[in-house]
């Protein structure tokens, strides 16, 4: 498992025993749950093993630089592009970060669910007690950085100054791990584009920008000077998903980078809020008006609603 193309073709249970191999007497496995590869770095990097497309990949169809790929089966970037990453991340790094690959991200973050209840149940190592932050790599573009419910104005500016423009977004595995660890997390730009549709691509270059990035951050996270990031929940926001989708809904609209236009209807609020977890402002507002408000529906309908979660 060198290359990029080496993630995307396996199954999730394919690619689960491959991580267990690739990482054989340095992980804490939970079986078809997540696996725990033990670092040294104080800093954890998330991704997750499943994609939405009910084929595997066959056939990779590359541009003629061989930058960009995609696959009539749905090239799975989200999330085998931070599978990828975080392997590579982990090859590269001097001082080895931890890793965790979860399963099941895509029907509701079962992964995720099982690490933190094993982590209530004192299962997992003490050494996660001193992690100053997580990174999940589970983003469509090239430089997005969301936070969810997580709330540290200091961590959001050190995320920033590498490069990173703070967005919007509705749920991943760290939704659930940050919380569960008290440690503030951000999920980041990992290079594909139009997830959970049949025109998925990656962008090579975009992904190794990312990665070179996270090298970075790893080698400095072990700094005396960079303290632990807690995570501070935001009080505005209630548990429930139509809370969390109404809160984001307020917020967006007075984000610069990522907002909700003011002229759609509000029976569209929500869907338009949903597609901005996998399109971008410029890309909605494109479809608009070319083909009109009912093309965000067709869209939210035919290639998100199946498998997306709140």
């Amino acid at each position: 498992m060198t290359s990029l193309e080496d993630f995307l073709r396996p199954t999730q249970k394919q690619l689960f025993k491959r991580l267990c191999k690739k990482f054989k007497g340095k992980t804490l496995i939970s079986k078809s749950n997540f696996i725990l590869v033990h670092g040294q770095a104080p800093v954890m990097l998330v991704a997750h093993l499943d994609t939405v497309h009910e084929q595997s990949v066959r056939d990779i169809c590359l541009s003629a630089d061989r930058n960009i790929l995609m696959s009539p089966q749905g090239i799975g970037g989200d999330d085998r592009c931070g599978v990828f990453a975080l392997v590579k991340i982990y090859q590269l790094a001097k001082i080895k970060p931890w890793l965790l690959f979860c399963c099941d991200e895509e029907v509701g973050g079962i992964g995720a669910k099982k690490f933190c209840r094993a982590h209530q149940q004192h299962l997992l190592p003490n050494d996660l007690d001193n992690l100053k932050f997580l990174i999940e790599l589970d983003r469509k573009g090239k430089n997005d950085a969301v936070y969810y419910r997580c709330v540290n104005p200091a961590f959001e500016e050190y995320i920033t100054a590498k490069g990173f423009k703070t967005a919007q977004g509705s749920f991943s595995d760290i939704s659930l791990i940050a919380p569960e660890l008290n440690i503030a997390a951000v999920n980041l730009s990992c290079g594909y584009y139009y997830a959970h549709t049949r025109h998925e691509y990656i962008n090579r270059s975009h992904l190794d920008n990312t990665i070179q990035k996270v090298i970075n951050i790893v080698s400095e996270s072990s700094r005396d000077d960079l303290s632990i990031f807690d995570y501070n929940k935001n009080l505005l926001q209630t548990s429930t998903s139509s809370n969390i989708r109404h809160y984001s809904k307020l917020s967006m609209v007075h984000n610069e980078q990522n907002s909700i236009p003011h002229n759609i209807s509000a029976d569209l609020l929500d869907t338009y809020e949903a597609l901005l977890d996998f399109y971008s402002f410029r890309e909605l507002e494109s479809f608009r008006a070319e083909y009109g408000d009912h093309i965000l529906l067709q869209i939210y309908n035919e290639e998100i609603a199946p498998s997306y979660q709140y």
